[in-house]
């Protein structure tokens, strides 16, 4: 009985990794999932870019806010779903949409307005500022980095990895008050 019980365990298991949809988390080998993170990383670099920002690694970003130096860092995931719950350290929160806003639109920024977003960033152009989301293909910081930098600030990173990265290496986190 223990045999055939395994034998139709085993089954199920080769008919379901067999069954897999045609979707890169389910890429079948090294090379698959090679072209997958190529794709990621492309998209990205292209960000960046187009974007004119910098990028920063959550490692870097820790030791930037360990080093003492005065820096802004924004959280642009929405303030209840994600910000309240938890955020890096010492961030403001400024919302942006997932898709790329070329132009403001109150309607993707919580009816917040670009001279909100001034305010929030203040008046030094080369302050180092920090903007991240929730993971790599989250663009929201994406398009807080570029709206950054097209208002000329000179000193914009982009944290890609977010704060699932923030918290995949253990870092210790903030509850909004």
């Amino acid at each position: 009985m223990i045999r055939m019980g395994k034998f139709i365990f085993g089954f199920m298991a080769v008919g379901l990794f067999l069954m897999q949809p045609a979707n890169p988390a389910f890429a079948k080998n090294k090379f698959e999932k090679e072209v997958v993170k190529e794709q990621e990383t492309v998209k990205l670099v292209r960000e960046v870019q187009q974007g004119g920002y910098d990028v920063i690694t959550t490692k870097e970003l820790k030791d930037l806010i360990d080093s003492g130096k005065d820096i802004l860092i924004i959280d642009t995931m929405p303030y209840d779903a994600s910000y309240k719950k938890t955020h890096v350290p010492g961030a403001e929160q400024f919302l942006f949409p997932i898709p790329e806003m070329k132009a403001w639109d109150t309607k993707q920024t919580d009816g917040k307005t670009i001279d909100d977003f001034k305010a929030l960033l203040g008046p030094d152009l080369s302050k180092t500022i920090v903007i991240y989301c929730g993971f790599v293909k989250c663009t929201r910081s994406h398009n807080g980095a570029m709206w950054a930098q097209k208002l000329g600030y000179k000193n914009v990173l982009r944290f890609p990895g977010g704060i699932f990265a923030w918290k995949g290496a253990d870092y210790p986190v903030e509850k909004a008050k």
